[in-house]
């Protein structure tokens, strides 16, 4: 009798878990293509669960006003992988904030900005700081932050998305998405 009930409890779980279950972000895996945004220019990500805020490649990084705020020219040279091409483009973004970043040799001050990417088939405007990233290996690394509204990492998986956005992809603005409460600003 007691393994009936036990047996029964456990479907009833199995059941009551479905919707839960099929509302689920989609599984992403430790290294995916995104594209930067409009660019449409196609790199590997590595997402970092160890990193807070996400971090983009630029060089020639200047500060300057523009009409009271302020603003950040950089240039973005990275690899287009689905060309195999080295490509550049410069942006201007308004500074969002600013973070400061510790690590072995010291500690530094580093703009951020939005910047949308697509990963799978929606495009994302999230907190990217940046830094010249020409000695890493992924020019785009994605943190707590922006994987709270992707979904789970798998770490034994690698590209689990194929790029799919188009002019009619939904966009999740920044403002749109709500930050998990133990994701402080």
């Amino acid at each position: 009798m007691r393994n009936r009930v036990c047996g029964i409890t456990l479907a009833m779980l199995a059941i009551m878990a479905t919707p839960a279950l099929a509302a689920q972000k989609p599984l992403y895996g430790w290294i995916e293509n995104a594209s930067i945004e409009p660019w449409g220019v196609q790199v590997k990500a590595k997402l970092d669960t160890g990193a807070l805020t996400s971090s983009m490649h630029a060089e020639d990084i200047e500060r300057f006003d523009d009409d009271g705020e302020d603003w950040v020219r950089f240039t973005v040279e990275v690899e287009n992988e689905a060309t195999g091409d080295v490509v550049s483009r410069e942006f201007s973004q308004p500074v969002f904030r600013d973070i400061r970043v510790r690590g072995a040799g010291g500690s530094e001050r580093r703009p951020v900005v939005l910047m949308k990417i697509c990963i799978g088939d929606t495009v994302y405007e999230e907190q990217f700081s940046l830094e010249d990233r020409s000695d890493m290996i992924y020019p785009l690394l994605i943190g707590r932050r922006t994987l709270q509204h992707l979904g789970p990492v798998d770490v034994t998986g690698t590209f689990m998305h194929r790029l799919r956005c188009d002019d009619d992809s939904a966009v999740m603005a920044h403002d749109d998405q709500p930050d998990d409460k133990d994701i402080d600003d």
